[in-house]
């Protein structure tokens, strides 16, 4: 039995987590979210000071493998992990869920980050589906003169700083068919997202070309070299558990 500590926030990790039975698992979360899903490991919630304080942290625990299965966008935290498992000699594998590929009918524009996205936006009003997550929608303050549809799984607070926004707080996974009704609906003329990959957000993408909208991506960002794989299989493989 070996003790793991993944470090989590995506469904990916959540679902590697129960299929680890028989080993001393706990998952690491950011705390950036109000009400988590739920999860079927001890959690552990907050930051740890950087890639020292992980690294005292694995030492202190006696934790044997460390896997990073964060967000494709949470760039510092895998630069942390990898980082504090050069400090400890820890084993660390990443799980990095492949980013989605233009397919024909995409009108995509892809730009390095949310205030590229503003630019990217123009200056004509539009009404603008954002779909980034709360971190980054403030920088979309900076352009009032669009109306905004945004979601997240939390509220932004305070609110966005512009006339026209509406919050419509979800959690994932969205089906084609139903963001499809959404952003025809709500007559939505731009998507401004991340290319988070996997299938549970895609079907905004999926929506955008049957309508043949506009989506602005936002880059993913550099990540550290190191071991890493594309599915949960290979996660389960390395560790020696049956998949």
């Amino acid at each position: 039995m070996a003790k793991i500590l993944i470090l989590g926030g995506t469904a990916e990790a959540r679902a590697l987590a129960g299929m680890l039975e028989g080993h001393d698992v706990t998952l690491s979360l950011a705390g950036r979210t109000a009400s988590p899903a739920a999860h079927p490991v001890p959690v552990r919630t907050g930051g740890f000071g950087g890639a020292p304080g992980l690294a005292d942290h694995l030492r202190a625990e006696g934790v044997e493998r460390l896997v990073d299965a964060t967000h494709p966008y949470a760039a510092r935290i895998s630069a942390n992990a990898a980082e504090a498992a050069r400090q400890t000699g820890i084993p660390l594998l990443a799980l990095r869920r492949p980013a989605w590929a233009r397919q024909p009918g995409d009108d995509w524009t892809e730009v390095d980050d949310a205030p590229a996205a503003v630019v990217a936006l123009g200056a004509a009003p539009r009404r603008v589906f954002l779909a980034l997550g709360r971190q980054e929608a403030r920088a979309f303050e900076a352009a009032p003169q669009h109306a905004y549809l945004i979601r997240s799984v939390d509220p932004i607070e305070p609110p966005l700083a512009v006339p026209r926004a509406e919050s419509l707080l979800a959690r994932g996974p969205f089906e084609a068919a139903a963001e499809h009704a959404l952003l025809a609906a709500r007559g939505i003329e731009a998507i401004v997202a991340k290319n988070s990959g996997g299938a549970a957000t895609y079907g905004k993408i999926a929506a955008a070309r049957a309508l043949g909208l506009p989506v602005i991506l936002l880059r993913r960002p550099a990540l550290p070299e190191g071991e890493a794989v594309e599915s949960i299989g290979a996660v389960l493989d390395w560790i020696g558990a049956p998949s």
